[in-house]
């Protein structure tokens, strides 16, 4: 279920915080009742896939208690490869066939296999807990805790990212400590606030991207720019607000999780995005990926050898597709070249570097979302080129509604540091709350609201 449905807003939550706080001083009770919950949630999308997420959980789990009961740390090995191999199977194996058997001539014809929601996230989740558990710096912990660790409702689909040391512990604090009445407002309102950014946002910014990508080749520069920054805002405004929206609910229960969006669109360059965007994503791909393998340690070409490793897994990862590493690799190719304009030693004007990042950011978001690389081109040369005899299919209105996404993304603060304010437990705050709720619930009555982009991933 959507966040920003009715069920999920007027059923499923409130019964699953009532349920939550009414086992509130009994331990095991109350997670298992987040537990329950959790698997409702998932199973909600499609309850075929629910063995597998408890047949994931229960095998890291089982490993785990194997190294530590031996000290084998081939227990910990065979869990990462399992967890990639869950991967590998049911992301990655047509893309995969597909690739190899177009290289001998030969076409194949796509197996049947349904992508289960979140799988990205839940198995890069139980990677970073097996490595750290190598590393000395993790624990093993009870079934009950590690299960709720992996499938916590708010961040199981899309995120954030969560270590295990940042949500494990918290399990254990008292839902009624003094803090809770601030924490239990400041998300509901991160929510609420979540909620408008996604249906009001998001969604109507998703119309606009889709009618300009569905006719790239005819389209004007001007229009072909319109959709280009609509998309650019819709993946912005629809992914930070699953996020906000999932640091809200986990408030609701007394929990904080990570910031993972930080107004990425004011990045003055491209390695300061990639601190801005997806910043969860990104912290594990600096941990597990990019240090191991020597991070800045060696000189510039090295480094930049390991950027763009680095950078082509988090294309991949994004989705099975050569257009979603030919973005990864635009990408490692911008930090290359930052870190390389840096040797110099030279400085530009801090309106260049954001002016220069944010087309190529945009220009990225052309292949990530094009199915295929024609695609990509149609829009990029629709972008490029004038088009001749090409009529424009965006009124004034289309074009003053991205503008103000623009304003929003660039100039406006985040949803993170309105709900930091003092005010949050205003009356006035509450009302509002209520209010926005009624109106996005009304909203997606109509028949508004889209599935979040990043479920696909």
């Amino acid at each position: 279920m959507l966040f920003s449905s009715q069920f999920f807003i007027l059923i499923f939550l409130p019964l699953s915080v009532a349920l939550y706080y009414a086992m509130a001083d009994r331990y095991r009770m109350r997670l298992a009742a987040i537990l329950i919950a959790s698997g409702f949630f998932y199973a909600w999308w499609d309850p075929r896939f629910v063995p597998l997420l408890l047949g994931s959980v229960g095998a890291n789990w089982l490993l785990v208690r194997a190294f530590f009961a031996t000290g084998q740390q081939t227990f910990l090995t065979l869990g990462v490869l399992f967890n990639l191999s869950l991967l590998g199977l049911f992301k990655y194996a047509n893309f995969l066939a597909e690739s190899v058997l177009g290289l001998m001539g030969i076409t194949h014809q796509p197996w049947t296999i349904i992508l289960p929601l979140g799988i990205s996230f839940f198995t890069f989740q139980q990677i970073s807990y097996l490595i750290d558990v190598k590393r000395g710096e993790a624990n093993a912990y009870g079934m009950l805790e590690y299960a709720n660790y992996v499938s916590f409702f708010p961040q199981l689909i899309a995120g954030p990212i969560v270590r295990h040391g940042e949500l494990i512990p918290q399990f254990s604090r008292d839902p009624f400590r003094p803090e809770i009445t601030e924490m239990f407002g400041r998300g509901i309102v991160l929510f609420v606030l979540g909620l408008i950014k996604k249906v009001f946002f998001a969604d109507e910014l998703g119309a606009i991207a889709d009618e300009g990508f569905a006719v790239a080749t005819t389209i004007s520069s001007a229009d072909a720019w319109t959709a280009a920054l609509a998309y650019s805002l819709q993946l912005y405004f629809d992914f930070s607000s699953y996020s906000d929206m999932a640091i809200g609910l986990a408030a609701m229960f007394g929990f904080v999780l990570p910031i993972n969006f930080d107004a990425p669109y004011k990045a003055r360059n491209i390695r300061e995005f990639w601190r801005r965007w997806h910043i969860t994503l990104s912290n594990f791909l600096r941990d597990y990926v990019y240090i191991p393998l020597g991070g800045s340690h060696g000189g510039l070409a090295a480094t930049c050898i390991v950027v763009m490793i680095t950078m082509l897994l988090c294309g991949l990862w994004h989705g099975a597709g050569w257009t979603f590493v030919a973005w990864g690799a635009l990408h490692g190719l911008a930090i290359c070249a930052n870190r390389t304009w840096l040797v110099t030693g030279l400085r530009v004007p801090v309106v260049f570097g954001w002016a220069l990042t944010m087309v190529l950011v945009v220009i990225g978001w052309v292949l990530f979302r094009a199915p295929t690389f024609s695609d990509a081109g149609s829009m990029l040369r629709s972008m490029a080129i004038p088009q001749l005899n090409a009529s424009n299919r965006f009124d004034a209105e289309d074009w003053r509604f991205v503008a103000l996404g623009v304003g929003f993304s660039i100039l406006g603060p985040t949803n993170w540091e309105l709900v930091r304010k003092s005010f949050i437990q205003s009356r006035a705050v509450a009302v509002f709350a209520a209010l926005a709720l009624m109106i996005v619930c009304l909203r997606v009555g109509q028949g508004r609201g889209l599935e979040f982009i990043y479920f696909q991933f």
